[in-house]
């Protein structure tokens, strides 16, 4: 297919708001996870009682096979009826589907509210060269979208026109509509991103594990009790695997439709986040990262902490860079943090190493050394014209970064030792996610004063905020 025939489906995407299906295949792909999570269920849960019972081999395994046959063709038939009983359609303000086959329910999708946009191609998916598209919209649980399974090629165009639309972009008729170009910004390399998994919490806890296996073997004189340590050696492993799995090739890009991520080895998963849509940052080192002075990047965006199976993989923007990396990263999701000439790096540099008042940082009275002996130092807060930042963090460095115009509420917390001492702790709410921006051991009167203040700059910046559609053109 040539360019200039996509850019007319692009274009046909947006023109026509007709009813389409999902891929046929898709009942299929649908049945095999059903299998496989059966098949799980049984291995793990039943084995010992089929092996109680006696029974021969071969009637075990036909029993087995029997069993997985019949779950497999009622799963296919169930998910063809509900294939059948789906259809989606796109204009220009929203996306619209319809799908269920006992109970009937429509959705309908805002494109001004879109927060993400994810491309995954999952490894048996693109056997068929077929992909989901995952919608991530602003409100409660329940508010994500899946297309499950398109091919590749009407995933990225469709993707392309809800991008398009979302930023409020109209085509004349006729008008060629191609994919916004886009600029490189990180690109983590595979032997980092190793060795970093490798310098991580999960090493100390794999060193602790292997510590108490020794120690059992040599008190008990016998490897039975290992047994019981099979899971929890299993989880660490699962859990290195899946570090580095998720951060597989991890790129990241800018262009006008907003910061695009791309990583994954096994599951591939391309994500277009829009501009404005990042409701919190947090980085942070842990302490075996900082010989090599490497960082790491979180988000917060609406939709992604709110959704089940919205794991951490969806928000994390940079899973180890340097200090040069982050610098390029901080341009493209904070370019103006409102200090004037200073870099963003330059603005949060305090906040990622500092202590005290360095920086211009507001820190945590000597009283609170009795509630926080060893990072107290460390706890802190910086404000900006555009932009709160909180500082904590002694062995494992955070620093959280919220844009005025995104903090939703704001909350003064006092427990009963820091009333005796007289300090309190500021908190930032904002969408579900692994950000939560808090001030701990704050003086009483500096948090009373925070509470009053940040709460006009929060209001103030949601009323000068931009327009939703941030590429539409002006009358």
């Amino acid at each position: 297919m040539t360019s200039e025939a996509a850019d007319s489906e692009v274009q046909q995407v947006l023109a026509d708001p007709g009813w389409r299906r999902l891929h046929p295949v898709t009942p299929v792909l649908r049945a095999w996870k059903v299998v496989a999570v059966v098949l799980v269920v049984v291995a793990q849960q039943g084995l010992d009682n089929l092996l109680q019972a006696n029974l021969p081999g071969w009637i075990l395994l036909l029993g087995v096979l029997g069993g997985l046959v019949v779950v497999g063709i009622v799963t296919a038939v169930y998910s063809a009826i509900a294939w059948r009983r789906t259809r989606y359609r796109i204009d220009a303000d929203a996306v619209h589907i319809e799908q269920g086959v006992l109970w009937r329910r429509q959705r309908q999708a805002q494109l001004d509210r879109l927060q993400a946009v994810d491309l995954v191609r999952p490894l048996l998916g693109r056997l068929f060269g077929l992909a989901e598209l995952r919608l991530e919209v602003a409100g409660g649980a329940g508010s994500k979208i899946s297309l499950a399974y398109l091919k590749e090629e009407e995933a990225q165009r469709v993707r392309n026109a809800l991008l398009a639309a979302a930023a409020g972009v109209r085509f004349a008729e006729g008008e060629v509509v191609a994919e916004a170009p886009q600029r490189a910004v990180v690109e983590v390399p595979v032997p980092r991103l190793l060795l970093s998994t490798l310098l991580s919490g999960l090493t100390i806890a794999v060193l602790v594990v292997l510590a108490g296996c020794v120690v059992t073997v040599v008190l008990t004189r016998s490897v039975a009790p290992l047994a019981g340590m099979a899971p929890g050696v299993l989880g660490l492993a699962a859990g290195f695997w899946a570090r580095f799995n998720n951060a597989f090739g991890f790129t990241v890009a800018e262009s006008p439709d907003g910061l695009r991520l791309k990583h994954g080895l096994l599951e591939q998963r391309s994500q277009t986040v829009p501009p404005g849509r990042v409701q919190a940052l947090r980085i942070s080192q842990p302490l075996l990262w900082r010989r090599a002075d490497w960082w790491r990047v979180h988000v917060n965006v609406a939709g992604y902490g709110g959704e089940e199976g919205s794991g951490d993989d969806c928000t994390v923007v940079l899973p180890v860079g340097t200090r040069e990396e982050l610098a390029r990263l901080l341009l493209v999701v904070l370019p103006d943090l409102g200090t004037g000439t200073e870099s963003p790096l330059d603005v949060v540099g305090s906040g990622l190493t500092g202590t005290g008042t360095d920086g211009g940082f507001t820190a945590s009275p000597r009283a609170s050394r009795r509630l926080d002996p060893i990072a107290w130092r460390r706890h802190g807060f910086r404000i900006t014209d555009r932009a709160f930042l909180a500082r904590s963090g002694r062995v494992l460095r955070r620093l959280d970064v919220v844009p005025h115009e995104r903090t939703q509420s704001l909350a003064v917390e006092q427990g009963p030792l820091q009333r005796r001492l007289g300090l309190a702790s500021v908190a930032l709410h904002s969408t579900p996610g692994p950000v939560s921006p808090r001030v701990d051991h704050l003086d009483t009167a500096t948090a009373a004063a925070l509470l009053a203040e940040q709460s006009v700059r929060a209001r103030a910046a949601r009323a000068a905020a931009g327009p939703e559609r941030w590429m539409a053109r002006g009358d």
